[in-house]
C-alpha cells in the first residue's frame, strides 16, 4: 500500500470503552433474535453486456421467456420458505441485469407473489433497478402501480463520449430524459454514477457531479471504476485516470455533495437526509437476505448457524432446477434444487464478514451491534479493534466503533485486521 499522500485529520476519538463478553448467549448460533430480512429478486438478463461488468449478467439474444423464469423465482421462493418462515420484509430490491427490461404484467406478479407468500412490512422498501436505455413512461408508471417505491437508475455518466467508452447503450439526452421519467412517478431516485472513467478529467468528473445534483435525485452512488477480473476491461485495460487524479476525483465528489446537503453515510453512497436506502444499510448492519434468481445470494441465520448460500448462475440451469422440484425423489431432499452452494460462516470467519459490512459505514456501528449480528463477544475484535485505532484506521467514539476519514480512505487495508488467516 502506498503512503498517503496529503494529511487527512482524523476523527476525534473518546477514551476506549471496556470490551466485554456478550450477555444471553443462549441458542447454538449465539443469536438472542434473528435480525431483520430483506429480500433480493435477481433478473439475469441486460440488452448488452459492459466491459467493466462482472455481475452475473447474459446479454438477451433472444426473446425472454419471462413465464417460465417467474415460475422458477416463484418455486425458490417457495423452496425457501421453511428457512425464514414468519420472519416480516424490510425490504425487497430487483437488481441485475436489467429488471427494466421485464414487463409490467411481470413485474405486477412477482410482487404479488411475494406477499402471498411473505410478510411485507407496510413501510417496505421496494427498489427496482433500471437503465435509461430501457426507460420508458408507461412501463415505469405501470411499475409504480405494481408496488415498486424506489427506482435505481444506472446513469454512470453525462459524457456521450464517456458513456461509449464503458459500452453503455444509453446517451446523455437519454440519461436526462429518464431522470425526468422516473422523478414523475417516484418519490425516491437513486442515480448510479462512476468517476476516474477512461481519459476523464477532473473538470469532466465535476461536471456529471453537478449535473446530478441538478437533476433533483434524492440519493447518488458513486463509485471509483474497478478493473474487475474477468471483464474485457481486466483483460484490456483502457486508459484511465493516475491514482493521485482519481483522489482528487473522489474528495471533490464528497466536498460537493455534502455541500449540496447529501449526508455521505457508506463508502460510495450519499443520500438527502431521510433517503438512505434502507435496503443496503441491512446488508451493511449483517442483517439477513434471501436472495432468490439466477446467480442470487443469500446470508441467513437461524438458532443453529448463519450461513451463505448461492443459487445456480446461469439462467438456463436455475430455470431446470424447477423441473426438478417434483421429480421423484425430490420429497426427501432437505436441500432446495436452485441452490448451488451452502456454507456456514464459521465462528474465525464471523468477525471479518461482519467488519466487510460494517466499516463501509462512515459512522461506524454501535458495539452492541456485533453480539447481536454474530452472536459473538466483543472480545473476538477487541485486539484487531485496537491495533486498527492506533494506526489511525479506527476511532472508537462512546459506545460506536468507525473508521476514520484515514481508514475510510485505507478501507482494504482497515478490513485486514479483522480477516481470519
Amino acid at each position: 500500500m502506498a503512503p498517503e499522500r496529503r494529511t487527512i485529520p482524523l476523527v476525534a476519538v473518546s477514551s476506549a470503552p471496556t470490551f466485554h463478553q456478550a450477555s444471553n448467549k443462549v441458542t447454538a448460533s449465539g443469536l438472542v433474535a434473528p435480525p431483520p430480512l430483506a429480500l433480493y429478486v435477481h433478473w439475469p438478463w441486460c440488452v448488452k453486456k459492459c466491459p467493466y461488468c462482472d455481475f452475473n449478467s447474459h446479454e438477451a439474444r433472444a426473446d425472454i421467456d419471462e413465464t417460465a423464469y417467474l415460475a422458477a423465482l416463484i418455486a425458490d421462493l417457495e423452496a425457501a420458505l421453511p428457512q425464514i418462515w414468519n420472519r416480516p420484509i424490510i425490504s425487497i430490491f430487483i437488481g441485475g441485469g436489467t429488471p427494466s427490461l421485464m414487463s409490467a404484467h411481470t413485474a405486477d406478479a412477482l410482487l404479488s407473489a411475494i406477499r402471498m407468500r411473505l410478510p411485507l412490512q407496510p413501510e417496505a422498501e421496494i427498489t427496482l433497478e433500471a437503465n435509461p436505455g430501457t426507460a420508458e413512461a408507461a412501463k415505469f408508471k405501470a411499475f409504480r402501480e405494481a408496488g415498486v417505491n424506489r427506482l435505481s437508475l444506472g446513469i454512470q455518466s453525462f459524457s456521450d463520449q464517456k458513456l461509449q467508452a464503458l459500452g453503455r447503450i444509453h446517451d446523455s439526452r437519454e440519461a436526462r430524459l429518464a431522470i425526468d421519467l422516473a422523478l414523475t412517478h417516484f418519490a425516491r431516485v437513486n442515480i448510479d454514477l462512476m468517476y476516474a472513467l477512461p481519459q476523464q478529467s477532473l473538470t469532466d468528473a465535476e461536471h456529471d457531479i453537478d449535473t446530478a445534483i441538478a437533476s433533483g435525485t434524492s440519493h447518488l452512488s458513486a463509485y471509483h471504476l474497478t478493473l474487475e477480473p474477468n471483464t474485457p476491461f481486466h483483460h484490456a485495460p483502457p486508459p484511465l485516470p493516475d491514482d493521485d487524479i482519481a483522489a482528487d476525483m473522489q474528495e471533490m465528489v464528497e466536498a460537493k455533495l455534502a455541500t449540496a446537503g447529501f449526508i455521505h453515510y457508506e463508502t460510495s453512497a450519499f443520500a438527502k437526509p431521510g433517503e438512505q436506502c434502507r435496503h443496503n444499510l441491512n446488508y451493511w448492519a449483517f442483517g439477513d437476505y434471501l436472495g432468490i434468481g439466477a446467480g442470487a445470494h443469500s446470508k441467513l441465520s437461524n438458532h443453529a448457524e448463519i450461513w451463505r448460500e448461492a443459487r445456480h448462475r446461469h439462467p438456463r440451469a436455475y430455470m431446470q432446477a424447477a423441473d426438478t422440484m417434483h421429480s421423484p425423489g425430490s420429497e426427501t431432499s432437505h436441500r432446495s434444487p436452485f441452490i448451488s452452494t451452502r456454507q456456514t460462516i464459521s465462528a474465525a470467519d464471523l468477525p471479518g464478514e461482519f467488519m466487510m459490512n460494517a466499516l463501509r459505514l462512515v459512522d461506524g456501528f454501535p458495539l452492541r451491534l456485533f453480539a447481536e449480528r454474530t452472536g459473538l463477544p466483543l472480545t473476538a475484535i477487541e485486539k484487531s479493534a485496537l491495533a486498527a485505532r492506533q494506526e489511525g484506521l479506527l476511532a472508537i467514539v462512546e459506545d460506536s466503533l468507525r473508521p476514520t476519514q484515514q481508514g475510510q480512505r485505507f478501507l482494504n487495508q482497515l478490513l485486514a485486521r479483522f480477516l481470519a488467516d
